[in-house]
């Protein structure tokens, strides 16, 4: 007992036989704690608890309890264990400290799951070379040289295949757009929907076009989705030089800012670039409003340019400017007006067509017309505007009026929207006068058609729970 002491094994036993016991309660109660909290140094610490101690108990009690010949096989073994886990230890510590808790979009963050993982694989390999050639004495110079030449071998054989991964490895790394993002590469638009080591994937709207990395990481490209914020949907729109330039460019903002895919609290801009050019910029949530609202714009505008006599792209003409037209059109809605024969000429003489798109605005709300509208063919929507939607409440189909509120001289209560593309039979005010002058019945019928509209218009909020004070009204 007395040479136990002496040499140092008994302090050994006893230490052991406390010291870790002791080491598992403390660890297990710490491993209980950052379980609770989600914490990633809980896997290091279970490595520790699990692995580790109990490994380096044994070991512990074998070359120095026991004190057993450094050079037998068994004791090498338990030795190699040990110093693998200790190896896996360090690294899994290093991996919580530098990647668990790093900051969004720093390098950290940042960098591929891949690259770490390298770099984890060179280091257990240098570790368990030196682990080796430490326990076991090897000679592991002459492999690792080996292992050197045949990567260089390897590498310059798949040079190319070895290329495209690199170069999507980097891509992913600095990280120049992510999933969702859209990119413009010239010949390719569209938006990402998969980005691997070869390769990113881009949703064209036709199609998924495949661009390889390297030819990304060698050419430059625009990523649309960045800085975030409005985009803007962009148009070029030529008129004729007899237009007149500023006239022009309110039309260009009103029937964009009328858009409703246009994003809210921002204004719709239009520059005149000379020669009867001009340039149109719509704000818009993202890349992928941007050929949606740009077809309902030109749409919108093609209708909207021949209400207002414009050119656009230096043509004017207009179908239902055709008098032969207009005239049949009098003749569908003479019986809703009551016309006699002498009262066609003095409508010939003032009306005219218009035409409207399908969703276009056609009489908004909050307003006092001054002029009324009959519709010829196809339909409207009328709808209340209320917590920036609408709510429908009734439709004018045709040889049914619009814009009644104009005989009393009172604001209207709903927007009108072309439901499909609509023609109506536009009445000044003045003419319209004259023939209820003369025609008391078409009064009366055009106080009940606005009475029964408002009517319905209450029974709708009311089925929506909204009250009629409700209605927007400027």
């Amino acid at each position: 007992m007395e040479d136990a002491f002496r040499d140092g094994s008994a302090w050994w036993v006893i230490a052991l036989a406390i010291g870790v016991p002791v080491l598992l309660v403390l660890l297990t109660e710490l491993l209980a704690a950052l379980s609770r909290r989600n914490s990633p140094l809980a896997g290091p610490i279970g490595l520790l608890r699990n692995w580790v101690l109990p490994t380096g108990a044994l070991f512990a009690l074998l070359a120095f309890a026991i004190q057993s010949p450094a050079d037998q096989v068994w004791v090498r073994v338990v030795a190699t264990v040990f110093g693998f886990l200790v190896i896996l230890l360090v690294l899994s510590s290093f991996n919580v400290a530098l990647f668990a808790n790093a900051a969004p979009g720093s390098w950290r963050e940042r960098i591929p799951t891949i690259f770490v993982e390298i770099a984890r694989l060179a280091l257990v390999v240098v570790g368990l070379a030196m682990l080796f050639s430490w326990v076991w004495g090897a000679d592991v110079g002459g492999l690792l040289t080996a292992l050197g030449v045949g990567s260089i071998v390897i590498g310059l054989a798949l040079q190319n295949a070895v290329g495209g991964v690199i170069s999507g490895l980097l891509l992913l790394f600095e990280q120049p757009f992510k999933i969702g993002d859209w990119l413009d590469i010239g010949s390719v638009r569209g938006r990402v929907v998969e980005v691997n080591w070869r390769a990113v994937h881009i949703d064209t709207g036709s199609g998924i076009q495949i661009v390889p990395n390297s030819s990304l990481s060698g050419a430059s490209f625009t990523n649309l989705s960045e800085p975030p914020g409005p985009y803007s949907a962009n148009a070029s729109i030529k008129f004729s030089t007899d237009d007149p330039p500023h006239e022009v460019m309110a039309l260009l903002v009103a029937v964009a800012d009328a858009l409703p895919m246009r994003l809210p609290g921002v204004r719709a801009r239009a520059e005149y670039t000379g020669a009867a050019a001009f340039s149109v910029s719509i704000p818009v949530s993202g890349p992928s409003e941007a050929s949606r609202t740009l077809s309902m714009y030109l749409s919108w505008l093609w209708y909207a340019a021949r209400r207002h006599g414009f050119a656009l792209d230096d043509d004017d003409t207009d179908p239902v400017a055709d008098p032969e037209r207009l005239a049949a059109a009098v003749r569908t809605v003479a019986p809703s007006l009551h016309l006699r024969d002498e009262d066609r000429d003095r409508v010939l003489a003032s009306a005219h067509l218009e035409r409207y798109g399908a969703g276009e605005v056609v009489l908004p709300a909050g307003v006092v017309p001054n002029q009324v509208l009959i519709v010829v063919s196809g339909s409207a929507t009328l709808a209340v505007e209320v917590d920036g939607g609408r709510i429908d409440v009734g439709r004018a189909e045709p040889a049914e009026l619009i814009g009644q509120t104009a005989l009393t001289r009172e604001r209207t209560q709903a927007v009108t929207v072309a439901a499909e593309i609509l023609t109506v039979l536009v009445l000044p005010l003045d003419t319209v006068d004259a023939l209820i002058r003369t025609r008391p019945r078409l009064a009366a019928e055009i106080g009940e058609s606005l009475e029964l509209k408002r009517k319905i218009a209450e029974e709708s909020l009311g089925a929506a729970g909204i009250s009629a004070r409700s209605i927007r009204s400027a």
